[in-house]
């Protein structure tokens, strides 16, 4: 076999139509091997001679895609000082663009002796092991070009591939739970006929299913346990994993985009599938352990702020530049649209605290290419002071967990929740408008994947995780539910009634604040995980999205609200309210205002009640400051928003001086929620009763 000395940079294998460039950091190594997996499970290996600032390579003329490989690395196996070298262990390319199998579970892929963690493992884990893959590059994208929402347009969708498509009824069943699943028309009309503009992929890059839940007979189904940073996740494609994963990914991105719909990825970049000291030796810690991950003071142990085990060490240069070479591959070679980051305090812990002028925000602020797309933090850890909701850099968007929080408060009667209700239902001004971010910093979600569904929120007080295999002691315990009366599921028609009407209070209050609102895949029609608050090991009915037949009332509701937001810019304004009259306009109205039920003006007093759970909010669609897109002056009709969130109908008075006549077009009591374009008319002065926990929005034509 031929074999040329290459370049360091690209790092992982580069195949360049006559054969492919292998490269590989590692400082701690005294002698790396390449080697070449067939099929007949033997191998081929050669030494990488040259290299470069820790990094060696080798070009091999003749290789071509579709070819496996791994690294075997000779030096210190020295848990002490913190080296776990071991050539013993194929190790997985951090930068494979592929990867092929999956890991055949035993002793043999630990770099240690079970029950004696210092002493090194001579098992050869090679026939045990999932394997890198050398990939073409090369794909036709046509006129693909990103849709480029802005985020005053954006409506997120989070969606689990396997899970959103597994039960689709009509996908053909060789492909669901695939890339292929979501580039199908029925996909695609579902998420458009909803008014999504961005898909939010929970973990595509490559993971690994635990060595404790395979032992269990369950998955590591949310895949928050990545082992390569630059491969979509084999098990997710429809035929083949030497390379068709990629395809497959491409094409589905390709379909999306053509449809208007952008890709958002859940990337994990605070730590990766290897565990801490007693977990397996895939690839970053036999490659270079000390320099990948964050040590404790003794350097057999991993510091862990994730409750994973491990942490990237973010103030290796090596490891930025893996995460920043992973973000510019997703966007440049697979085209996606953005990143929602997992855990992302984590990301800024440059040495002990969280730190917002971390190296690694400085990196992305200064790329030409990752600054450029969607930004989403997770803002927090586990570890201490990791709660950093509104404390991330002007280029970000978070996850506010503040706005969930209130929301859900709001709506099962919480006392002292109004004041903190009106801030969230108004982009949280409190968190975001002192670093010159807008409201469009807020991702605004009252579920997501981790904690109750949509429907289970109102179904259950507790949650009911007893399938996960840890006596219900895993998930979150204070979940700031309520079950409407009645624990989990029932035939009682009124209990039903009001659960509904609590749904519909969800959706509408996130589709009417201020901010870019984001669905949980299946809560548009109300999917149930049986009170499951913690599904990440349940790959199964339990998580897969129940897709209902035909139509339901709430898909409907839904849609609706987000073609309501969509089609009016005062629930999706690009800056603050004022509070007060806006320049230029010609309307001696304030932008926004708060009354009482009775229709007067809100007091402090009115604000620091603790039973206030009901309250009007004018937003005057007259008094958008902001210029369109091409300059012109925005204007809007102008909208009431009635909450009463008490346990008892109230009658609101339509405030006087605010518009003479109203149209009610939205009522949440109303089994549709959406009344007829010639529903019930309110004039000003006039009593309107709201049924106990209910919302209702009055429209007044510009």
């Amino acid at each position: 076999m031929q074999v040329w000395p290459g370049q360091a940079y690209p790092l992982g294998a580069t195949y360049d139509g006559a054969g492919t460039n292998f490269a590989v950091f590692s400082e701690a190594a005294d002698r790396v091997e390449l080697c070449l997996l067939h099929d007949d499970g033997s191998e081929t290996a050669v030494e990488l001679r040259e290299s470069d600032a820790f990094v060696l390579h080798a070009y091999l003329p003749g290789v071509m895609p579709g070819q496996r490989y791994g690294f075997r690395v000779h030096g210190p196996y020295a848990p002490a000082q913190g080296h776990r070298c071991n050539s013993a262990k194929l190790l997985l390319d951090p930068y494979a663009r592929a990867v092929s199998g999956r890991i055949d579970w035993g002793e043999e892929v630990y770099g240690y002796r079970f029950g004696a963690p210092d002493k090194r493992n001579d098992m050869d884990s090679a026939p045990h092991m999932m394997t890198s893959v050398v990939v073409n590059p090369y794909f036709d994208w046509g006129d693909d070009r990103p849709p480029r929402t802005p985020y005053n347009e954006t409506v997120l969708y989070e969606a689990h591939v396997k899970g959103l498509t597994m039960r689709h009824p009509d996908l053909p069943a060789e492909l669901r739970g695939s890339y292929a699943a979501l580039a199908h028309p029925a996909v695609i009309d579902h998420l458009t006929q909803l008014g999504v503009t961005a898909l939010e992929l929970m973990p595509v890059h490559q993971f690994v299913n635990d060595h404790r839940l395979v032992d269990m007979g369950l998955n590591n189904y949310w895949g928050y346990n990545t082992i390569g940073f630059f491969a979509p996740h084999n098990a997710y494609a429809s035929w083949g994993d030497r390379g068709e994963q990629v395809l497959e990914f491409k094409q589905a991105v390709k379909a999306l985009h053509e449809a208007g719909i952008e890709v958002i990825l859940d990337v994990v970049y605070n730590h990766t599938a290897e565990g801490n000291h007693l977990g397996p030796t895939l690839s970053y810690k036999g490659l270079d352990n000390a320099s990948y991950y964050r040590l404790t003071d003794d350097p057999r142990y991993y510091m862990d702020t994730t409750g994973t085990g491990n942490s990237l060490l973010m103030r290796s240069p090596h490891v930025l530049q893996m995460i920043m070479d992973s973000l510019r591959h997703w966007v440049t070679d697979m085209h996606v649209d953005g990143f929602r980051f997992d855990l992302a305090a984590t990301l800024a812990r440059q040495f002990h605290e969280v730190d917002r002028l971390s190296s690694f925000f400085d990196l992305v602020q200064q790329d030409p290419v990752v600054s450029q797309v969607k930004l989403i933090a997770e803002p927090w850890d586990v570890g201490e002071g990791g709660y950093q909701v509104g404390n991330f850099p002007p280029l970000w968007t978070e996850w506010n967990g503040m706005y969930r929080d209130t929301v859900r408060d709001m709506w099962r009667g919480e006392p002292r929740t109004l004041a903190e209700f009106a801030s969230r239902l108004t982009g949280s001004s409190d968190l975001y408008q002192d670093d010159g971010r807008r409201p469009l910093a807020s991702i605004n979600f009252t579920t997501c994947h981790d904690g109750f569904t949509l429907h289970d929120l109102v179904s259950y007080n507790d949650k009911h995780n007893e399938d996960n295999g840890e006596n219900n002691q895993d998930g979150e315990s204070h979940n700031r539910s309520w079950n409407c009366g009645t624990e989990g599921e029932t035939d009682d028609p009124d209990v039903l009634e009001l659960r509904e009407r609590q749904m519909r209070n969800f959706i509408a209050t996130l589709m009417l604040s201020q901010g870019v609102p984001m669905l949980s895949h299946g809560d548009e029609f109300a999917r149930t995980q049986g009170g499951n608050n913690n599904a990440y090991c349940q790959d199964n009915e339990v998580a897969w999205v129940r897709w209902p037949q035909g139509e339901s009332t709430q898909l409907e509701f839904t849609r609706a609200m987000a073609w309501l937001r969509r089609d009016h810019p005062v629930f999706r304004r690009r800056r603050f309210f004022h509070g007060r009259p806006v320049e230029g306009t010609h309307d001696e109205l304030s932008d926004i205002a708060w009354f009482t039920p009775e229709g007067e003006e809100m007091t402090q007093e009115d604000w620091d009640a603790s039973q206030a759970r009901a309250l009007t909010v004018f937003l005057n669609g007259n008094a958008i400051s902001e210029p369109g897109t091409r300059g012109e002056r925005i204007a809007d009709d102008s909208f009431l928003l009635m909450f009463n969130a008490s346990a008892q109908p109230l009658e609101f008075v339509v405030p006087v001086n605010h518009g003479r006549q109203w149209q009610v077009v939205v009522d949440t009591a109303r089994a549709d929620g959406v009344p007829p374009d010639t529903g019930p008319k309110a004039r000003a002065g006039e009593r309107l009763t709201l049924a106990d926990r209910s919302l209702t929005v009055l429209q007044r034509p510009a």
